[in-house]
């Protein structure tokens, strides 16, 4: 099917300059590089990983986030979804990753992988035969936790380190330097007019970055001891098959795959004013569940959508393959560049939280909007109370859970796997009552309360006069 080639930064299928585009594409670089990059060293510190093998997680990382992601907007047959997303390697698996890694090891962990990625297919071709099992009230309600459960990042990030242990964590200068940069972003999009206003992200991060240097808080280490160029291997990390991990990673893809339904909506109803396509869902499933599976023999980690750019393109509404395209062509050379990847990740967490804390909200928001898309009535309110009670509340009291199994515990700890599971029980389980239904029993609960001979109400009335009419 072939397309006008138009300009439009708002169009799909729209080609910009490189010049208008390479800025948009920054933003969803920066927004994302850093959760790509921080669940292979997390992975790498518990799997007891030497130098080489963690350069060589992160880099492959990197390279795979790129691959996934064009292949979601340039889809191969039945691969790819074809809608405006970043994929990458997600946070939503780390506390899987850490447990297996633990006791296997990355061995362990990429061998649990190839069976997860398999998961991920299956669940991708049979999605259109399932699909109605994830109305809007359960796809709404996951994207509603899930940026809900980015929130306490950005405000770590903008507090100086994802870990609040570390040296100055919460002091002012971060705070100066995380503000400043939000103050910027907001301003840009708020009263900037024209292009400046699509790239309100990026000038609060060049900002921020300029400032946070001023203050001496960018570290090049990182950048100095980087390799120049890093090919990958195939099994040079090695592949091992143990049943208890296996287990654990194919239900974590398999409820993980509801978190990529909810991105999918969340960015045709945020950032293209519709919903999601039966076509473009199983594409972006079978999509992540292959690049999951190949990246696996190459040591790439598990693959998902990343929310933070969800949230971007419901903000911006900038829905461009191609901006999007040249993001993730960056992301694929600076797999294969080291250097070029390490200074993309100098830029300090006061900055990226300043930066992508009102993207988590327009995430938040975008999930409200799904959640209205259907009534709210009694029982769909109940499914998204109790949903995202249950998600929030353990995820502030993580002790609650400490005592539970391993594998118990890598599940629930989840609050996006948490809510997708209760809101996803709570709809088969509970009877399908419309806004009407409700009406008819407060009524007749009314007439019992007041004895047979109560006059008849303005419902039972209704129906009389289209009973006499019949």
């Amino acid at each position: 099917m072939k397309h006008s080639q138009s300009k439009s930064v708002f169009d799909y299928y729209g080609k910009p300059s490189f010049g208008k585009a390479l800025p948009l594409s920054f933003q969803h670089i920066l927004a994302m590089i850093m959760g790509a990059v921080t669940p292979p060293l997390i992975v790498a510190g518990v799997a007891g990983a030497n130098a080489q093998e963690t350069m060589m997680l992160v880099q492959v990382a990197l390279l795979f986030s790129g691959i996934s992601t064009l292949l979601q907007l340039y889809p191969i047959g039945r691969l790819g979804a074809g809608v405006p997303t970043i994929f990458g390697v997600g946070f939503a698996y780390v506390p899987s990753l850490i447990a297996i890694g633990t006791v296997y090891g990355v061995p362990g962990i990429l061998g649990a992988q190839i069976a997860g990625g398999v998961a991920m297919i299956v669940v991708g071709i049979f999605i259109k035969q399932i699909r109605h099992l994830f109305p809007p009230v359960v796809a709404g309600t996951v994207v509603l936790v899930i940026g809900l459960s980015l929130y306490d990042i950005a405000i770590k990030y903008m507090a100086g380190s994802g870990n609040v242990a570390a040296e100055g964590f919460g002091s002012g200068q971060n705070w100066l330097v995380g503000l400043t940069t939000l103050a910027v972003v907001l301003c840009c999009s708020q009263f900037a007019k024209g292009y400046l206003r699509l790239a309100a992200i990026i000038c609060g991060i060049l900002v921020g970055y300029a400032m946070a240097f001023s203050f001496g808080m960018v570290d090049f280490t990182r950048l100095h001891e980087a390799p120049w160029v890093m090919v990958p291997t195939p099994f040079a990390l090695g592949i091992e098959f143990h049943a208890s991990a296996v287990i654990s990673m194919v239900v974590i893809c398999i409820v993980n795959s509801v978190q990529t339904i909810g991105d999918l909506s969340a960015t045709t109803v945020g950032g293209m004013n519709r919903e999601l396509k039966d076509k473009e869902l199983s594409g972006g499933l079978l999509g992540n569940g292959f690049c999951t599976l190949v990246g696996s023999i190459f040591g790439a980690l598990p693959t998902a959508s990343f929310s933070q750019n969800v949230g971007i393109v419901a903000m911006t509404k900038v829905i461009s393959r191609y901006v999007l395209g040249i993001a993730a062509a960056f992301l694929i050379l600076a797999g294969l560049l080291p250097k070029f990847g390490a200074a993309m990740t100098t830029i300090p967490y006061p900055v990226l939280g300043g930066a992508t804390i009102i993207v988590f909200g327009m995430i938040t928001m975008t999930g409200i909007q799904l959640l209205v898309k259907d009534e709210l009535s009694s029982r769909n309110i109940t499914i998204v109370a109790l949903s995202v009670a249950m998600a929030m509340g353990i995820n502030a009291v993580p002790e609650a859970i400490a005592q539970l199994p391993d594998t118990a515990r890598m599940l629930i700890g989840s609050p996006v796997i948490v809510a997708a599971s209760v809101a996803f029980t709570l709809n088969m389980l509970l009877p399908k009552k419309s806004l009407q239904d409700e009406a008819r029993e407060r009524e007749q609960i009314e007439r019992e309360m007041n004895g047979d001979e109560a006059p008849a109400t303005p419902y039972q009335n209704r129906q009389i006069k289209a009973e006499a009419g019949n």
